[in-house]
């Protein structure tokens, strides 16, 4: 009998046990996150899997965004010099500070009435406004405006090369042919990309890739988007040249030390965003 009440005791004791550990994860009304949701299934067509900074499901993976500021409002931001042939159209606005509006070249440039922006002839090179840092009568903010831009643009790059990588030497620098999912990558040199790149994600992931030589996408190679990934939330950061290849196509935005450069036919869903200069021919850039 007394082993009876004995068993007994002991299985009420482990169910009230229980109980308690289901309730210590369950949520209630105190601190914590309530609940979070479980860690995404790593997807088997990735070449890797995602690194350290993968948050929980929908509330984005990969590392926070960069935030670009005042840089981010430009299609196309350079210090010394935007070049182009006959043939390109950009959607969005092109900034050019400290130089003047002499170094936006191949845009015949009209200046509005306001003095405070230009527009290209013909209209369909830019949608959207061109602005210099000698655009500075009337009282107009633009030459204000693009410093603090141009400021914010370097801010973004030491931020984003800043961060802690979550793989480092992919490839050795040769990631054609890849799947790669939300993450930091790091690069000592160059990165190359002679065959067709997939980031694949959803819309609140996040792709840094930092690189301490030139980026190079070979002619006619395209990078892809997967999974409802979008083009504003991938970062290059290349401390040498990015140089695209004719008829190639690219993603996300880039912040170059150097320049940028857009060979003939090539395409960009993208911002381009350089300590130097952006030279284009015949291009089709679309800010994000």
């Amino acid at each position: 009998m007394n082993q009876y009440r004995n068993s007994s005791k002991t299985r009420m004791w482990l169910a009230a046990l229980a109980l308690t550990a289901l309730a210590g994860c369950g949520g209630g009304g105190g601190g914590g996150d309530g609940g979070s949701a479980a860690a995404p299934s790593n997807d088997p067509n990735w070449t890797v899997q995602p690194g350290a900074g993968t948050g929980a499901a929908g509330l984005g993976r990969g590392p926070a965004v960069v935030n670009l500021g005042m840089a981010g409002n430009y299609a196309i931001l350079a210090e010394t010099l935007i070049s182009t042939t006959s043939g390109t159209a950009v959607t969005g606005d092109l900034g050019m500070s400290p130089a003047a509006a002499s170094f936006v070249q191949g845009f015949s440039l009209t200046l509005d009435v306001g003095e405070c922006f230009s527009t290209p002839t013909p209209a369909s090179m830019v949608t959207g406004k061109v602005y210099a840092a000698d655009y500075n009568t009337n009282g107009c903010p633009t030459p204000t405006n693009l410093t603090t831009a141009i400021g914010d643009m370097g801010t973004a790059y030491t931020n984003a090369n800043g961060r802690a990588p979550d793989y480092t030497e992919l490839g050795t620098g040769n990631i054609g042919g890849m799947t790669l999912p939300p993450a930091v990558y790091k690069w000592s040199s160059g990165v190359l990309i002679p065959t067709n790149l997939v980031l694949s994600g959803g819309a609140n992931d996040v792709w840094i890739f930092q690189i301490a030589g030139d980026l190079t996408v070979a002619s006619g190679t395209r990078i892809n988007l997967a999974g409802g990934a979008l083009a504003k939330n991938i970062f290059w950061v290349t401390f040498g040249v990015a140089d695209f290849g004719t008829t190639s196509h690219f993603e996300g935005v880039v912040l170059s030390q150097t320049s940028i450069n857009l060979q003939t036919g090539a395409s960009a869903n993208s911002r381009l965003l350089a300590q130097t200069a952006v030279t284009l021919d015949a291009n089709a850039v679309v800010q994000p």
